[in-house]
């Protein structure tokens, strides 16, 4: 999956300061973010961090206390009807009339745009092609499947013609398939010219799809860069082995404690123990070494960099199931 989106001069999103309280909770506390455009941007924070308040705050669905916010050199609280025009946004859940044909679902949302019938039209016939649903367009979308209908949903967002594109987890909800399916047609659309901010609770959607990944915590922004740049943020390699037998997993976990700096994660479910380390593969033969004394068994054992969601343990505190 590649992304061949070139950045300009102005970037698409730039907020300086910004703040929002509800009440006694500081929801946004000062948060600085420049996003190049050209580009994914993923927004990833724990529950409480103030992404969802941010994205609000640039869908002008929300006003800020303070600081600056400009979409696409555009200052939000100053001229929000022209952010608005810039603007596409699709939420979590796809919402599209089922008792229409996509190309009718596609043609009213135009519409509503203030485009002609005929421009209407053509708009929903390019954005059914770059959504891969030109055969399906006329089908009613009740015939469709979940994919087909965020997908759907997408170009809804879409048929006015976006700068940038805000989606509140895209692929919450979809199987495998689909979600790879929506990857790819987001995927088509940065190549086309359009930006895209995303949240997700996917750690591996940001890690497929974003050039840049933006940790919020507490309304600020704590980390951000390419994925890899925050993989190394991390520091440390990860030891990780798949037992074979889960009454010895307790003993495996004993053994790589002995050789990590951390105590070792353990996942029940899959027969996975994982351990940040010092000294990378020059420290995995003593842990083959020691599992092999011991007579026990594993399935596969390697060392490898750190996952985001690795990343995003050590940032915020949190493992990513409780943050999503």
């Amino acid at each position: 999956m590649t992304i061949t989106g070139t950045t300009t001069g102005t970037p698409i999103v730039e907020a300086h300061g910004l703040s929002k309280r509800f009440g006694k909770t500081q929801a946004l506390d000062g948060l600085d973010l420049v996003a190049a455009s050209g580009q994914v941007v993923a927004v990833l924070g724990p529950n409480g961090a103030g992404k969802t308040t941010f994205v609000r705050t640039i869908a002008t669905l929300l006003r800020p206390d303070g600081g600056t916010l400009r979409v696409d050199g555009i200052d939000v609280t100053k001229d929000p009807e022209q952010v608005r025009r810039t603007i596409g946004l699709a939420g979590q859940y796809a919402a599209v009339e089922e008792a229409m044909t996509g190309r009718e679902n596609l043609k009213m949302v135009a519409r509503l745009f203030g485009h002609s019938r005929r421009s209407a039209a053509a708009a929903a016939g390019t954005v059914l092609d770059q959504l891969g649903l030109t055969d399906a367009g006329d089908r009613l979308v009740r015939t469709y499947s979940g994919g087909m209908r965020r997908r759907l949903d997408l170009g809804a967002s879409m048929v006015g013609a976006p700068r940038l594109l805000l989606l509140d987890e895209p692929t919450t909800g979809l199987d495998p398939r689909s979600r790879i399916e929506l990857w790819d047609a987001i995927t088509a659309m940065v190549n086309n010219g359009t930006d895209v901010l995303l949240t997700t609770q996917y750690l591996e959607e940001a890690d497929q799809l974003a050039n840049q990944v933006v940790i919020i915590d507490h309304g600020k922004v704590i980390a951000q860069g390419t994925p890899a740049e925050l993989k190394s943020q991390a520091g440390r390699d990860v030891i990780e082995l798949h037992a074979c037998n889960p009454a010895e997993i307790p003993q495996l976990a004993t053994i790589l404690a002995a050789v990590g700096v951390e105590d070792p994660r353990v996942d029940p479910s899959t027969r996975r123990i994982t351990v940040p380390v010092d000294g990378g593969t020059a420290v995995l033969p003593t842990a083959v070494r020691a599992i092999d004394e011991a007579g026990l068994h594993v399935e596969d054992i390697a060392v490898r960099r750190p996952t985001l969601d690795e990343v995003f343990l050590t940032l915020t505190g949190e493992p990513v199931d409780e943050a999503a």
